[in-house]
């Protein structure tokens, strides 16, 4: 979830926001003459609140799975909500209806927040980093609410996770991704890599974009090496911390069966102001020459094949943020190749 960490992986994505001196400065040093902190004892009393309600899930989980489906979603909507209302954040949701049925839910990442922001509206299962599993309270709580544990230092296991997730979804159920692949300030985001959009391709299940905004920004923001005791404490501390989620028009995967145009559709939706992917022409197909005029004609399908997996790793390529120039080396394409 949050961003950089020592000895990463080459290929794994990154963000620059810090949460010093930057954009993800806290409080917004553009407002900070106007900001006042909750009171320590208040914001010891939501922490306590949020940290008790997060375990009285824990407890009440394994009972909760034996409900029906529909009183599960709706309990665990309320539990969720009742979490984010305990740290003193106001949740509003705008936008369309959401996708009815199985549904790959796409988000810009911006905090540990945007778990339960998300699924205090369209509950399902998680996609969530291997490293979640060790959290204190929340690790045990992401496990036993079914989250998809990703490998992020082990490329060999990503067809395995898309896998798992094209499986949740064609058995009708929802499922959570944060495709950016790492914690953005929210002032500016990531680009959105394709390998999880293979799912929703495999399973002909819809996309369903949400966007995340939190007010005051930088507030919730939970990037680079910042430890999860000091953003729990800087939630619980900040007045009128609000997180609105808005929900996009969803997006059919048989409409548009190439995870990369899926992806750069899905960015465009929740970031409008980001920069449109490359696309590339496929290659010339070669004129015949006239000691081959006698043979049989190549297979019409071949070139456009061809061009369809280029097309699709160089998806993946990254392109320019207002903050840097991220880097990643694409993979392979197709749920049966690495995907990217």
């Amino acid at each position: 979830m949050n961003g950089a960490a020592p000895h990463r992986s080459p290929w794994l994505p990154t963000a620059p926001c810090t949460p010093g001196r930057g954009c993800a400065a806290h409080p917004d040093p553009r407002t900070a003459a106007a900001f006042r902190a909750v009171p320590a004892p208040l914001a010891c009393a939501r922490l306590a609140a949020g940290l008790s309600t997060v375990l009285l899930g824990v407890t009440l989980l394994p009972a909760a799975a034996l409900l029906p489906g529909g009183a599960r979603r709706l309990l665990v909507r309320l539990w969720v909500r009742a979490v984010v209302r305990a740290f003193g954040v106001r949740l509003t949701v705008t936008g369309a209806r959401p996708a009815a049925g199985p549904a790959l839910v796409v988000a810009n990442h911006v905090s540990w927040l945007d778990i339960p922001v998300v699924a205090a509206v369209l509950p399902g299962r998680t996609v969530a980093k291997r490293e979640v599993r060790g959290w204190p309270v929340l690790g045990p709580l992401a496990a036993l609410g079914g989250t998809l544990f990703l490998d992020r230092d082990n490329l060999r296991r990503l067809p395995g996770t898309v896998r798992e997730v094209a499986g949740v979804l064609a058995a009708g159920g929802r499922v959570t991704a944060f495709p950016e692949g790492s914690t953005w300030c929210g002032r500016a985001g990531g680009r959105f890599r394709p390998a999880l959009f293979q799912a929703a391709v495999d399973a002909g299940a819809r996309v369903q974009p949400v966007r995340i905004t939190y007010r005051p920004a930088g507030a919730a923001a939970f990037v680079g090496e910042d430890p999860l005791g000091a953003s729990l404490w800087r939630v619980a501390r900040t007045p009128g911390l609000a997180a609105e989620i808005r929900i996009l028009e969803p997006m059919s995967a048989i409409r548009r069966p190439d995870r990369g145009l899926l992806a750069a559709a899905a960015q465009q939706a929740v970031d409008p102001a980001s920069p449109p992917r490359p696309t590339r022409r496929p290659p010339a197909v070669p004129r015949q020459r006239a000691s081959e005029a006698g043979r049989a004609p190549a297979a019409p399908d071949a070139a456009p094949a061809a061009y369809r997996a280029v097309a699709s790793d160089s998806a993946n390529r990254p392109s320019s943020s207002v903050h840097h120039r991220a880097s990643s080396n694409p993979a392979a394409a197709s749920s049966a190749r690495t995907p990217s």
